[in-house]
């Protein structure tokens, strides 16, 4: 690499990593030959409990018969994942000694197969070793992987084209994660017939997913102004802040979300759609997994950790639950108003594509038009009135933050620092909305 002077050790470079993807109605049904082509001999199946008994599995299913596919079923999967969960699965994958992965659900269970993956292909590692620092140790993934192929069944994380796992780490009540292009799906095979039977609430949360992904990767540090730059390229990490080739991507998933998200609630039956969100899902995917997202996912993760009683219309859990989608979305009105003021025409062009009307607006008051549009937007879909809404009051503020702090690998990508004071701001900013 050329010595050359960058101001206060920022990096010069960006890299664009994404999973192959198919796209197509039914194309589920190609996965056995898929597993052939790679001469598999022993693949594990991933998913949850409610999805094992649902089409999305059974076309999976079938498709495996049909080619002779040696498996093992795995259906253990946590609905939002904890580091027990994960641990589980992992332990499967061990003692599985599996030469391929199938991951059929949300981005619970396609984050669940990839940590499962990683651990596999190193017997010898510790959990921490790969968890994001400073709660983990973050270290770089230098083992290879078995191919995992990702079925997304909800329209939301993008998972399946991204390099990142998350989970609950129950004893710090704080959401972290494992980030490496290493652990990202060999392919993520996205058929929107799997969308039809996700109940209204499950695709406004994963739509409010997508709709964050966008903004936040949109509206992030440029590459070019993240620090330290890495003396190796396998440092680099998979968050790199906003790029164009991300730009790109973002700002295509916010159109779709803005033209197809409320029809894709409204109406079950719309495939056109729910098709749509399921493309934008990935499109956001490619966006933000490689720009990173900033404070709405870092505010989200203590907001689901701590979650007290809150449970969920149309999710068939037994425990409390704020779903990712719904504890992400609460804040941004909130989040964007404050860092507008980098880099607002950004913030403006976002709210014009979700609607508002801009002919006469005043860019210094960019962050509060996308506030509003946004706050317009969740209220014509009957999204719960704030985080007091969820359970949440301002007592809590103090431990909010706190979780919010160790979440540096997505908070330092925010356009603009913010102290433990301005998150305290947000957080009781974002307990109303309406």
């Amino acid at each position: 690499v050329p010595e050359r002077l960058t101001l206060g050790n920022t990096d010069y470079a960006f890299e664009m990593a994404i999973s192959n993807i198919r796209y197509g109605e039914g194309v589920t049904k190609e996965i056995g030959m898929d597993l052939q082509n790679l001469g598999a001999r022993r693949v594990c199946l991933m998913t949850d409990k409610n999805l094992s008994k649902l089409p999305p599995v059974n076309a999976v299913l079938n498709s495996l018969a049909k080619s002779g596919i040696n498996f093992q079923m795995y259906d253990n999967v946590h609905v939002e994942p904890t580091d027990q969960s994960f641990l589980d699965a992992i332990q499967f994958a061990r003692k599985g000694e599996f030469d391929a992965y199938v991951a059929v659900g949300g981005g619970s269970v396609i984050d669940t197969c990839k940590a499962a993956n990683l651990y596999a292909a190193n017997p010898s590692a510790e959990f921490l070793d790969y968890v994001n620092a400073p709660i983990g140790k973050g270290k770089p993934v230098t083992v290879p992987l078995r191919p995992l192929i990702a079925v997304p069944t909800t329209s939301g994380t993008g998972s399946e084209t991204t390099g990142v796992a998350i989970f609950d780490f129950k004893e710090l009540k704080v959401k972290t994660g494992i980030a490496s292009r290493a652990i990202k799906p060999t392919l993520g095979i996205i058929d929107p017939l799997h969308t039809l039977s996700l109940p209204e609430r499950i695709v406004a949360n994963s739509g409010f997913d997508v709709l964050c992904h966008a903004l936040e990767s949109y509206t992030a540090l440029p590459y070019n102004e993240r620090s330290p730059c890495p003396s190796n390229p396998i440092e680099r990490p998979a968050y790199q802040g906003s790029n164009p080739i991300s730009d790109v991507w973002a700002l295509h998933a916010l159109r779709i979300v803005a033209k197809y998200l409320k029809r894709a609630i409204r109406n079950p039956e719309d495939l056109e759609a729910r098709a749509n969100m399921h493309l934008a899902s990935a499109f956001a995917g490619i966006g933000f997994g490689n720009a990173g997202v900033h404070l709405c996912h870092g505010m989200s993760y203590p907001i689901s950790g701590l979650v007290k009683t809150y449970k969920p219309k149309d999710y068939n859990v037994d425990h409390s639950l704020v779903p990712h989608g719904l504890s992400v979305v609460l804040t941004s009105p909130a989040v964007f108003a404050f860092t507008a003021q980098i880099h607002p025409e950004r913030h403006l062009e976002a709210a014009e594509i979700l609607g508002a009307d801009i002919r006469t607006a005043r860019i210094k008051d960019a962050g509060l038009i996308l506030a509003d549009t946004l706050r317009k937007f969740l209220f014509d879909l009957n999204v719960d009135d704030g985080l007091a809404a969820i359970g949440y009051s301002k007592a809590d503020i103090p431990a909010l933050v706190k979780g919010t702090l160790p979440q540096e690998r997505v908070t330092k990508l925010s356009p603009r620092p913010q102290t433990e004071e301005d998150l305290s701001a947000l957080f009781e900013a974002s307990m109303k909305l309406y």
